[in-house]
């Protein structure tokens, strides 16, 4: 099998190297070359429209009637969350069920419900073995379907993620992506993760990737989906929904997975059309997913929100009902979830003091992180954003610049070189491999001492106007962090955790 001069054409034009040219290459043959059953489940795609232009969805629902076999496609589902687009939408969606007759559906909300619910009257609304929840800005490629409805066959229990490509709003420009495991840090916002070792060892581009969690767009058995729970309808508006449903899945008794062959394009935002901060509703949802799933570990994202535990200020929500679910399907605990399937994250069950670090000479400056790249700490106005925040574990760490608490995303450390003046932050493991002086004893209002060179963490004036942070002699200057932990000593259990 060759390819045509267009798709070598489309490669080379990507302005790739040509050692990834060569790899595309491979994996597009072993795509391209792959079978599937004839018996296929069929099919509903749900595409959720919000403030999008009648020219993408109308994109989308041709790209999915020209690229999905017309036997397995039984509907096309559009959720709209109460646009003002109406008679128009209306009249191409007749155009298109004359040619292909009750292939389209619409539902339209009477108030604006968010995303995740929208998701949810999609889901409600579908009655083919397989649901495929989408974004109304998409186009999907060739062979998408096929992949998705042979793996659900073999197992139900999966829940499905695509590759995402992606489509510059600016230009239409798509960009190939690599495939990917998706992942999330402890504040729950999504990211990508490295292949898995043991899909490496199968030595098949093509094989599902385990994945600890879920990007927005989705597939799964329709009934299986509802037996577990769907979408948790208590998210508000956008943000967090996809990672608790990975958990839910694999505590639940299913499983995520990444197919390669299934590769759907993205139309990328100028802007997300919800809210125009979007941290306020995954702030939100995040502390609804750690109390109900996250057992002892939900504290992990207290501290990435910088958060007190104790009162935060943000109602969640009722969760009681999604706590009955989870006993009701006897799922797992959230520690075999991090051992099992993201150990990734990294626990730090020593934490006792977050947030903003003040010296009490001059109480309207924070410590810190400085430029980066750099690796020199600073005191600079308080604005209380990740490079202020600042993490003390009861073992004398003392990290700076927001919490990763992941292995392939180190934190930094602030350590005493034992020369010159200033303080150093360097990644914890280099900072423990070069012998720097990392650890500090520090009591909430006390001064901070590092225990190897007995040398304090101080503040000086350069001027007036202009304070320094710098290792000296201790003259009695005092510190406060903005939240300490409550009765952390009953946890310890959790270090035992940690360290097995």
């Amino acid at each position: 099998m060759r390819l045509s001069h267009r798709e070598l054409h489309y490669l080379l034009a990507l302005c790739l190297s040509l050692e990834t040219v060569l790899k595309l290459l491979v994996f597009y043959y072993s795509c391209k070359m792959k079978t599937y059953p004839e018996d296929l489940p069929t099919l509903s795609v749900v595409l959720i429209f919000m403030n999008e232009a009648l020219s993408i969805i109308l994109r989308a629902i041709t790209s999915i009637i020209n690229r999905t076999p017309a036997h397995l496609l039984k509907e096309i589902i559009l959720v709209d969350d109460y646009n003002d687009l109406k008679e128009p939408l209306e009249t191409h969606i007749k155009n298109y069920n004359a040619k292909h007759p009750e292939l389209l559906k619409i539902i339209r909300h009477q108030k604006r419900q968010g995303l995740t619910q929208a998701r949810i009257s999609g889901w409600e609304a579908s009655a083919a073995d397989v649901v495929a929840i989408l974004d109304a800005h998409i186009e999907v490629n060739m062979a998408w379907a096929e992949p998705i409805l042979s793996r659900l066959k073999e197992d139900r229990t999966v829940i499905i993620s695509p590759v995402f490509d992606n489509i510059r709003f600016d230009d239409f420009e798509l960009l190939q992506y690599s495939v990917a495991a998706d992942g999330f840090d402890w504040a729950l916002w999504c990211l990508y993760e490295p292949l898995p070792a043991e899909w490496y060892t199968l030595k098949d581009e093509t094989a599902p990737v385990r994945s600890p969690s879920i990007m927005g767009i989705i597939a799964a058995d329709r009934k299986f989906l509802g037996e577990i729970g769907v979408l948790d309808s208590g998210m508000h508006i956008y943000g967090g929904e996809n990672v608790e449903l990975g958990l839910r899945a694999w505590q639940c008794g299913g499983k995520v997975e990444v197919l390669p062959c299934s590769r759907i394009a993205h139309l990328e935002r100028a802007h997300k059309p919800y809210l125009p901060d979007l941290s306020i509703a995954v702030k939100r949802n995040a502390l609804r997913v750690a109390e109900v799933w996250m057992d002892e570990y939900k504290y992990m994202v207290y501290f990435a929100w910088n958060l007190p535990i104790e009162n935060p200020g943000i109602d969640f929500g009722d969760v009681s009902s999604r706590k009955d679910l989870r006993k009701k399907l006897n799922c797992k605990g959230f520690d075999w979830y991090i051992k099992n399937i993201y150990p990734n994250l990294i626990f730090l069950p020593n934490i006792v003091g977050y947030g903003t670090m003040k010296n009490t000479l001059k109480e309207d400056i924070c410590i810190d992180q400085g430029p980066v790249p750099g690796n020199t700490p600073i005191m600079y106005p308080c604005h209380a954003y990740s490079p202020q925040h600042i993490f003390y574990h009861s073992t004398g760490e003392m990290y700076v610049g927001g919490l990763h608490g992941r292995q392939n995303a180190g934190d930094r450390c602030l350590a005493d070189p034992g020369n010159g003046d200033l303080p150093v932050l360097e990644k914890c493991d280099i900072a423990m491999n070069k012998g720097l002086n990392l650890h500090w004893d520090f009591k909430q209002g006390s001064a901070v001492i590092n225990r190897g060179t007995k040398r304090c963490l101080e503040v000086t004036a350069d001027n007036p106007v202009s304070y320094r942070l710098v290792m000296q002699t201790c003259t009695g200057q005092r510190w406060n962090i903005q939240h300490t932990v409550k009765d952390w000593g009953k946890a310890k259990d959790l270090e035992q955790k940690a360290q097995h």
